[in-house]
């Protein structure tokens, strides 16, 4: 990791004595007896998905010798804890080891091997060359299976001052340790995060959690990039309400250090901004880990990350890949895609171990991915499943979207509070679920985990409809509002109550809003007509008189409420009396969100 460079004497020493300690307890410990059965199982790689491998290959076989590698100090670690680390939500550094080398060994007798960088791999020879970096002893160890679980590694841009001390990239657990120090030894008082996605939100997070004020730089027009803009308005307000500088659609283009005595950095965008921080935390994204593989002479993929089947086997003998470093098949596009998450890794390390020990006997296969994730930012919930409504245009895909914003619970009882849910399905094709985004303070990753599922089993909106959802006022609603938005979508499809969207509103068909007149008063549409929904039956007259323009008799209308619900009465009523109503959907919630996107970018442009 590129923020190594930035160790102060005393942080090396420390690793040093520490170092010495393991060592040291290692050679106190009785030593395990080696096996030596068949297979003779290497694995390259110590987190994810090569920890969940050697303990399942364990599992499967009692005579099989498991030799486990991996170059950094720690294996089977919680990484998605170390921003958590960083604030001091989690205050003891050992919390975020799920499991020791010693506990490798005294459980499953696998032979781990921490502080040991695999050199190269001979594929012919089937032998691969380790070089202790303790001691500096190279030595070769032969496998009859190979699996490389090596990960990703943070992306540091080419720019000016990257590796200077104070720029970090959050990784491992020293990372987060030296992050740490730098923060108390330097009393820092800002810090710059750059990149808007899991590990910089989370980070912003913490640090401000501190006390530490934070600009956050993101290069594209909203933050959670799998995320489709619109859905993202009320973190964008939150970040900025917990004090947080934001900019968008701008980039990082140097790191200066101010002066020889100071430890202050100068950065500089490509928009022209420029301003002084204390540190700098990078955090654009990962590449897969792929040196070993393209030493053995394995096929990468378009995004460059190790071919993998449907058994994690690589196209040569004996190799098998799971983990970050991988390409593997989108579940609902086909598409070979690089997910970087801890469950299909884990997930992955399980079917490849079985594929080492059991072969073509194997039963267990890895479908795809559909990049599951859930982020929690400064109290809100970001949940996403399947693709997102961008990807869906990119590819050409069939595709229709609905967005609702139900409260997580029945709104009579205590605490019940909003989300922003949107689902898209293929009209096409029977209402097929494509994927699902949620964003609120409490509920959202319940529904995306309902959702996920029934994409899992290929479902479709209809099935939405028909989900049976465990229910008391405290949890959810006799109709959930998974279910709702089944309705939605099915009600669209059925040609019921069809949708339309701010986004492609024509402008030359009238739209109503339905709401009162003090809802109306506090805020509309421009251009819309308010014509409440208790009064729309008493006044089909004047819908008739808006209509009245268009060509061959086809009563085309729009209407809106606040988030969906009376839209729906109203076009039912208005399409039941002969008109060619459409719902849009999300209401005029959703045009708020859609209008401050379109909003937000016009400010980062100036």
């Amino acid at each position: 990791n590129g923020s190594k460079r930035t160790q102060t004497a005393q942080t090396t020493d420390r690793d040093t004595k520490r170092q010495r300690e393991r060592e040291r307890d290692a050679t106190d410990e009785p030593k395990m007896e080696q096996k030596k059965g068949s297979p003779k199982i290497v694995i390259v790689g110590g987190v994810a998905g090569g920890a969940a491998a050697a303990a399942r290959a364990r599992r499967m076989s009692e005579t099989a010798e498991i030799i486990m590698i991996d170059k950094g100090p720690y294996v089977s670690f919680a990484s998605c804890a170390l921003a958590y680390y960083v604030g001091d939500v989690i205050k003891d550094e050992k919390k975020m080891l799920v499991a020791s080398p010693q506990k490798f060994r005294n459980r499953f007798e696998i032979d781990v091997r921490v502080n040991n960088e695999v050199l190269k791999v001979d594929p012919k020879e089937k032998a691969i060359e380790i070089k202790d970096l303790v001691n500096g002893r190279i030595y070769t160890e032969t496998y009859d299976s190979l699996l490389l679980a090596p990960g990703a590694r943070p992306f540091k841009p080419p720019i000016p001052g990257v590796d200077s001390p104070g720029v970090f990239c959050l990784r491992s657990i020293p990372d987060s340790r030296w992050v740490r120090d730098w923060i108390t030894k330097n009393d820092v008082k800002h810090a710059t995060v750059v990149g808007g996605g899991f590990i910089g939100l989370e980070s912003a997070e913490n640090l401000v959690g501190r006390g530490i004020k934070v600009t956050l730089i993101e290069g594209g027009d909203h933050v959670m990039g799998p995320l489709d803009p619109e859905m993202l308005y009320r973190v964008h307000n939150k970040i900025r309400e917990e004090g947080v500088n934001m900019i968008l659609n701008d980039i990082l283009t140097s790191i200066k250090p101010e002066d020889g005595k100071s430890t202050k950095l100068s950065l500089l965008t490509k928009k022209g901004k420029k301003f002084t921080t204390d540190m700098v935390i990078m955090s654009v994204g990962v590449r897969p880990e792929t040196t070993l593989a393209k030493m053995a002479g394995i096929k990468l993929g378009q995004r460059g990350g190790i071919l993998i089947d449907e058994r994690c086997k690589t196209n040569v003998d004996s190799i098998w890949a799971c983990g970050d470093a991988c390409e593997t098949k989108d579940w609902v596009t086909g598409q070979r895609q690089i997910v970087a998450l801890a469950g299909p890794a884990s997930r992955q390390g399980r079917v490849a171990a079985d594929s080492m020990i059991l072969g073509e006997n194997s039963r267990l296969k890895f479908r795809g991915t559909q990049g599951t994730f859930v982020c929690g930012i400064f109290g809100m919930t970001v949940a996403s499943t399947g693709i997102n409504e961008r990807t869906a245009k990119r590819l050409g895909l069939s595709y229709e979207t609905l967005t609702t914003h139900p409260a997580q619970h029945v709104s009579y009882y205590p605490g019940a509070k909003m989300m922003d849910l949107k689902v898209i399905y293929d009209p096409k094709k029977e209402g097929k679920l494509l994927g699902a985004q949620c964003v609120g303070e409490e509920g959202c990753e319940r529904r995306i985990d309902i959702i996920a599922a029934f994409i899992q089993k290929g479902g479709s909106v209809f099935d939405l409809e028909e989900a049976e959802l465990c229910y008391a006022p405290q949890y959810g609603a006799a109709r959930d509002p998974v279910d709702m938005a089944g309705f939605v979508g099915a009600n669209s499809i059925r040609g019921d109550s069809p949708l339309a969207h701010w986004e492609s509103l024509d402008g030359s068909t009238p739209l109503v809003d339905v709401r009162e007149v003090s809802e109306f008063a506090a805020g509309h549409v421009p251009g819309a007509v308010n014509i409440p929904l208790n009064t729309v039956r008493d006044r089909l007259d004047e819908f008739e008189k808006l209509v009245a323009s268009q060509k061959d008799g086809r009563k085309d209308i729009y209407i809106n409420c606040q988030v969906g619900q009376r839209g729906h009465y109203a076009t039912r009523v208005l399409r039941l009396n002969g008109f060619n109503a459409m719902n849009v959907t999300g209401g005029y919630r959703s045009y708020l969100a859609f209008k401050q996107y379109l909003e937000d970018n016009l400010k980062s442009a100036e």
